[in-house]
């Protein structure tokens, strides 16, 4: 009887380890053995003119236009404000939107939230690059780039000839971005 709670344990534990080792390989690998840094280099162009059309309202609803970003470069940050990680790098965004603003470099925060929420949010926390409400719709542009989990924050890095040059799902990292804008 104990040798065979022993043998049905090990095989469990046979097919868990199969499971996991299946699982990890289809979420950390691309089709072609690629990791997901190299997976999300670069996003369809498709993705990036899709960004310029996609509707978009101000924070009090009046209907807006990405498409004057259309032409420079550009970091654009999917966030929400029900989103802990989206407003922890806020600070870090607006800082770095300072620093590149010499450069030409636009910061754009693109709300996957309700025109309302985003309203009251910004009463709250000082912003200091524009903040679009693109709706939870934002989630499927967010896809479009790569965003394949469909977390927040996802930050996307288009240059001035509409090249994805990055894509970073959950929190920036400054110097890593610092890099990516350094290279444009």
């Amino acid at each position: 009887m104990k040798t065979k709670r022993i043998l049905a344990g090990a095989v469990v534990a046979i097919a868990a380890a199969g499971i996991g080792a299946f699982a990890s390989h289809t979420l950390f690998n691309t089709a072609d053995g690629g990791d997901v840094a190299e997976a999300a280099q670069p996003a369809p162009q498709n993705a990036v003119a899709q960004l310029w059309t996609t509707p978009v309202t101000d924070p009090s609803g009046k209907p807006q236009s990405l498409n004057l970003f259309k032409g420079h470069p550009v970091v654009v940050n999917f966030w929400a404000s029900w989103c802990g990680p989206c407003v922890e790098e806020m600070p870090a965004l607006s800082q770095l939107q300072r620093e590149y603003a010499h450069k030409g470099i636009e910061f754009v925060g693109l709300g996957v939230d309700s025109d309302k929420n985003v309203q009251t949010f910004l009463q709250k926390v000082r912003v200091e690059y524009p903040v679009f409400v693109v709706g939870f719709g934002g989630a499927d542009l967010a896809r479009a780039f790569g965003n394949n989990a469909g977390g927040l924050p996802y930050t996307v890095v288009i240059d001035a000839k509409g090249n994805v040059r990055s894509t970073k799902l959950g929190q920036i990292q400054p110097a890593e971005l610092k890099r990516t804008l350094d290279a444009l």
